[in-house]
């Protein structure tokens, strides 16, 4: 009994052990259950994140702002898109960056896309510099693995758009913070002015605007800096940063070929797929997208207007009695643009009011501006911003600080007194400073069209030429407005009627019609464009007219900066005769009629500049190298003579 007793206890003790093990089981799996049931979804529903009262802009991506929030939904179609986002300056500090920075400076551009990677999207940074052309080439296997594409961010999926076909991303954070490669601030004005970090509670989003090709924002930053270049007692550099971002045309425009015996501003790639024994390197010249509205019209010769002009809007900020110089000088390039055969192909226009159009905004990447910039610093520069696909000009802005006024009073003072009376003054006539002003505006105009300078137009007029009034009114001082040569310093007391100021010559209308803004409709490739485009320069092969001389050719007596003459000896001679007359004269013209020595000690300075000048132009002969670009493409060969 005491055997089949305890074999009875334990056989309950075992069933009463397995029932509770099940139990703990089921209650274990109805908690799991329960976790199961209770566990976020990944994705939030699109009337959660973007709610009724949201503040929508519709366009390129719809735009979203939810309080302080803001929201991109990205349609699926614009995945993968090649996108340029260009990150300037709409708003600066006094004196940041020494003068050569200012509202509308560009600080970066990048080609970018957006791709879903799970469950984020990442904002990467594209590249062609290296490329397969050839799309059905293995190689292109190759530079996508060997060329991998940076993260600029990665956001997460808020939420889908009701019919799935939109992603929402917050981009509060991305554009809030300090993100290296869209920043208006540089590592080296970091260092300069000594920046600690990005003050959170003194930045924030100050817009975000979307169109139907672009999204415009507005970033107000202020940065903590130990040694700030103004305002210095506050300890930071404040500033607003605009972010461009534009759509890329589907199919890039046809690149050009660039030849090295025609100046241009490049880009260049790097061709895997070429059927050389190596890398093929492809060098394209930079040029806007000019198509003729009547193709057929177009061929016959006609001038036609193009489906799409260059239009260049004037800052707000412009001066009134400066406005009529400045769309002159944009204008002068229509003539050029007619050799092309285009007519209308550049515009000039005030900028819209705000009643007009309260979205103008100069640094919209859909405009290109003459921008006035109230600065000290004398100069003018003609940035552009470019595809690098296929060197297709997007946008571009001319920037023109205040005080370049003074610096061509002076020159025209100081290397044309001498034989022209009118420039004897220091109260320069209204209508002369203006003529100045135009050729400088067309010059620049000129690089945002795709022209480096051309240091050899100077060089293909005679030096007697510029002693004879009507050779200079009917040529200026060179064949080209792209040299730097802004005046007729070889005129002698006693020359009559003779121009003095630089003007649009025959090179211009040359390289115009060459470089891209002639189109060759037979022609469906670039290298198809080739042979015409040699045969043009064959015919001019030999007139110094038509001839490119290299900035950077610093050895050859032929493209000298600032020179004038096919003898730069003689020139100079002239030159140096011509500033004596004006220092002995420089009192008489300048402190004796203010009764004050501030001019007078700057046209001092300056003249001892232009006579070293002159005397350089003359040094630059003796075992200087005269350089003549033989072959076309990348292959730049000369005759040392």
């Amino acid at each position: 009994m005491k055997k089949s007793g305890l074999l009875i206890a334990m056989m309950f003790l075992f069933a009463f052990s397995t029932s509770c093990k099940t139990a703990q089981k089921a209650v274990a799996a109805k908690t799991d259950s329960e976790k199961t049931s209770k566990k976020k979804p990944k994705f939030k529903s699109y009337s959660k994140v973007i709610p009724t009262d949201a503040i929508t802009d519709d366009g390129l991506f719809k735009t979203h702002q939810v309080e302080e929030d803001f929201f991109y939904e990205i349609p699926n179609n614009m995945l993968e898109k090649d996108m340029l986002w260009v990150t300037r300056i709409a708003q600066i500090p006094s004196n940041l960056g020494g003068g050569y920075m200012n509202a509308g400076s560009k600080t970066n551009q990048q080609v970018v896309a957006w791709e879903r990677f799970q469950n984020k999207i990442l904002l990467k940074i594209k590249s062609y510099s290296e490329v397969a052309l050839d799309s059905t080439a293995a190689i292109g296997n190759s530079v996508k693995v060997n060329n991998y594409e940076p993260i600029m961010y990665a956001f997460d999926i808020e939420a889908f758009s009701s019919d799935s076909t939109a992603v929402v991303i917050n981009v509060t954070k991305f554009l809030s913070t300090d993100v290296p490669s869209i920043s208006g601030l540089g590592s080296r004005l970091r260092k300069q002015y000594k920046v600690r970090s990005l003050d959170k509670d003194r930045s924030f989003i100050n817009s975000v605007k979307s169109f139907p090709e672009n999204i415009e924002v507005k970033q107000d930053f202020t940065f903590t800096a130990a040694e700030p270049p103004s305002n210095s007692s506050v300890g930071s550099i404040s500033m607003q940063v605009n972010q461009s971002m534009i759509l890329l045309p589907e199919v890039p425009m046809q690149p050009r070929l660039f030849d090295s015996r025609v100046g241009f501003f490049t880009v260049d790639q790097i061709d895997y797929s070429s059927k050389a024994l190596k890398a093929d390197e492809k060098t394209y010249i930079r040029r806007w997208r000019l198509e003729p509205k009547d193709p057929e019209a177009y061929a016959r010769g006609e001038l036609v207007e193009p489906i799409k002009p260059i239009i260049y809007y004037l800052d707000p900020g412009t001066p009134e009695n400066l406005k009529e110089y400045i769309k002159q000088g944009i204008e002068d390039w229509q003539k050029p643009f007619e050799t092309a055969g285009f007519k209308n192909a550049i515009i000039a226009r005030d900028a819209p009011t705000p009643e007009e159009d309260p979205e103008f905004s100069p640094e919209d990447i859909r405009y290109s501006v003459v921008r006035y910039v109230a600065s000290t610093t004398r100069n003018a520069v003609g940035p552009s911003v470019s595809d690098p696909r296929s060197g297709e000009i997007i946008e571009s802005d001319i920037i023109w600080y205040h005080n370049h006024l003074r610096s061509y009073r002076n020159r025209y003072l100081l290397e044309t007194g001498a034989a022209n009376p009118s420039a004897r003054t220091l109260d320069t006539d209204t209508e002369e400073m203006g003529e100045m002003m135009r050729q400088v505006i067309a010059h620049e105009v000129g690089h945002a069209l795709g022209f480096p300078h051309n240091m050899a137009a100077s060089f293909a007029y005679n030096v007697e030429d510029y002693r004879d009034g009507t050779f200079t009114q009917e040529n200026g001082i060179a064949a080209s407005l792209m040299d730097y040569a802004r005046y007729n310093y070889i005129a002698q007391p006693g020359d009559e009627n003779i121009r003095f100021v630089r003007q649009m010559g025959p090179y211009d209308h040359y390289a115009a019609n060459w470089g891209g803004y002639r189109v060759i409709p037979e022609a469906t490739s670039p290298e198809e464009e080739v042979a015409t485009l040699n045969s043009w320069i064959m015919e001019k092969a030999g007139d110094p007219v038509y001839k490119f001389g290299r900035q950077s050719s610093r050895f050859d007596p032929q493209s000298q900066t600032e020179s004038i003459g096919n003898d730069p000896i003689k020139a100079s001679t002239y030159g140096m005769k011509n500033l004596k007359y004006v220092a002995q004269n420089l009192p008489l013209w300048t402190s004796n009629q203010t009764d004050n020595y501030d001019d007078l000690q700057e046209l001092y300075g300056e003249l001892l500049g232009v006579y070293s000048r002159y005397a350089g132009h003359v040094v630059t002969n003796v075992g200087g190298v005269n350089e003549d670009l033989k072959k076309h493409h990348k292959q730049e060969l000369f005759i040392v003579r």
